[in-house]
């Protein structure tokens, strides 16, 4: 693609998330959110590739039907209440429809059949776009309107996603679909404790953009996107494999990696709640997630040679363009003992 418009997307991406942010008008959030779908289009069908046109066509059509549910969520409630500030969505109706809309922006259950069919058309880098930075501006929305959404809906949805998370993930071999699934999960567990404590929501976006992104990079590095390519990444990058598999132990929500401070949390938080059975059975499904996070890890670190690999042995990478994201893999691991401080930040 051409530096230039290359560079006009991605300024377009930033510019759409950065205004749905800022913005209290219904209508000013709105189009950040049209920005924003428009913009990443063009990102997906760069390939010039039948499945991507499929990812891009998939990704427009659910994307133009939520953003018409979000506007005609705040229309509804700007005819019933006289107002289009983005905080007073007081109509019951409005804010079931705003929930469903936002919930089928994210990708979450029973709104997820899109997101790995896309993901799964999509090169790695257009990937980590997709299940990163495309989530700021929904999950904003959902945050400043959490105490106005419909929370029965909300743990309905959120229970549904982690047992999908971690059911849909359990056969798949392919490292876009099992992220994708990943993705559906984590979203799971911040539309869980949305309601009461939109902080902690925040903390687990946080910890999910970053974990999620150290992944793909790796991925993108090692060129792997399936697990018979990753099982021979520890011949090609001793360190980055090891580094790989300390993530998806975070991904896991394993203790001591930081991927299980959220979890500890929010269950803390549910209890609190007494929402008991709703925290038992995320807790549940948590345990499919860590399956098949621990699939991948063994498919990494314990399927070196002599073993026989049913893939073709890639070239060995040249180590001047082996650049492991240092920072985000030591945050993967480390942020455990400054919990103190992030609930301080967050208070």
């Amino acid at each position: 693609m051409n530096p230039y418009a290359l560079s006009i997307l991605l300024s377009s991406l930033a510019v759409g998330t950065i205004m749905t942010l800022s913005s209290s008008h219904w209508f000013l959030a709105w189009v950040g959110l049209e920005i924003n779908t428009l913009a990443i289009i063009p990102l997906m069908t760069k390939m010039h590739h039948p499945r991507a046109t499929e990812s891009a066509t998939k990704y427009f059509l659910t994307q133009a039907i939520a953003s018409a549910l979000v506007l005609f969520s705040s229309t509804t409630n700007a005819w019933a209440t006289g107002e289009w500030t983005i905080t007073t969505m007081t109509d019951n109706t409005s804010s079931s429809l705003l929930t469903i809309a936002l919930a089928i922006k994210l990708g979450i259950a029973p709104f997820h059949l899109w997101l790995p069919d896309v993901m799964q058309g999509l090169n790695l880098m257009t990937c980590l776009i997709l299940a990163t930075w495309q989530k700021l501006a929904p999950m904003s929305l959902m945050i400043m309107t959490s105490h106005q959404l419909n929370t029965n809906l909300l743990i309905v949805m959120a229970v549904l996603s982690t047992m999908v998370g971690g059911w849909g993930g359990l056969n798949q071999t392919q490292m876009r679909k099992l992220m994708a699934y990943s993705s559906i999960a984590h979203l799971g567990w911040m539309t869980l404790i949305l309601s009461f404590s939109p902080s902690l929501t925040t903390l687990n976006l946080t910890i999910y953009l970053m974990l999620t992104s150290s992944m793909f990079l790796m991925m993108m590095t090692m060129n792997s996107t399936n697990i018979n390519k990753l099982s021979i990444s520890w011949l090609k990058t001793p360190m980055m494999a090891s580094s790989m598999m300390m993530t998806l132990m975070a991904l896991g929500g394993l203790p001591p990696t930081s991927g299980f401070l959220p979890k500890w949390l929010i269950l803390q938080e549910m209890t609190k709640q007494h929402l008991g059975p709703a925290s038992t059975m995320i807790a549940m499904s948590a345990l499919l997630s860590l399956f098949f996070y621990l699939r991948l890890a063994y498919a990494i670190s314990l399927t070196t040679a002599p073993n026989t690999s049913n893939s073709n042995i890639t070239w060995r990478m040249n180590c001047n363009q082996t650049q492991i994201p240092k920072t985000t893999i030591t945050l993967t691991v480390m942020m455990l003992p400054i919990t103190p401080a992030l609930l301080m930040m967050m208070n």
